[in-house]
This record gives C-alpha cells, structure tokens and sequence, in this order.
C-alpha cells in the first residue's frame, strides 16, 4: 500500500464510536510498528459548498480514470485518520501524479506549511 492509493476501509465516525467502510486516500506509507496509514475521507455526499482544502474527484473525467471510483466523489483533506492495515480493505485504484501534487499543495495549505 502507497501513498496516491484509493482504498475501502472502515473509517471512524466523528464525535461517535463506529465506523463506516467507505474509500479513503492513502497520506503516508506504512507507519509504526503495528502498521498504520494516515488517510482521508471521501464521500460521495456533495455539500453545496466546497472547502478550500477539497478536491472534487469526477471519474468520467480523464485525469481521474485510474482512480477506481464509480461515482462524482468528494475528497475532504481536513477529515484525516489513522488507520490499522486490518480496517483497510481493498485497493480501488490511485490518483494521478498531478492530482497527487493538487493534493500536497492543499494539504499545505490546510497545514499552514510553505
């Protein structure tokens, strides 16, 4: 598992317990002794408005085909988690490298990085 990867995996509900198996994108490589991935939600739920920090993944369009989704899908890079490799599923597919490098740049942005 890799960093750009799209993968099922059952992430944590916010401000409840549970989780949900849903697509994620992989942040990090394996991390820690037990291995752990950092990785961002999805959803195919649209809010009428978009955050700076969004990225709306559209699989019709050309750059995001290898990506392995089916529907218009919305990547929130300010809902983050840590994941065990057992919540994580099965790969859907990855992101384009220019995706990839739209990705980095927001998540300076969310990060207050230069």
């Amino acid at each position: 598992m890799n960093p750009g990867e799209i993968h099922l995996a059952m992430f944590p509900f916010g401000g409840t317990i549970g989780a949900k198996l849903r697509p994620v994108l992989l942040l990090t490589d394996s991390l820690g002794s037990v291995p752990e991935f950092l990785t961002a939600y999805m959803t195919s739920v649209i809010p009428p408005n978009l955050l700076p920090t969004d990225i709306l993944i559209d699989p019709k369009q050309p750059q995001y085909v290898g990506c392995g989704l089916k529907q218009v899908t919305l990547l929130r890079l300010h809902k983050l988690a840590t994941l065990h490799d057992g919540d994580i599923m099965r790969n859907l597919g990855r992101v384009s490298s220019t995706t990839w490098k739209d990705i980095e740049t927001k998540l300076r942005l969310l990060l207050n990085l230069p």
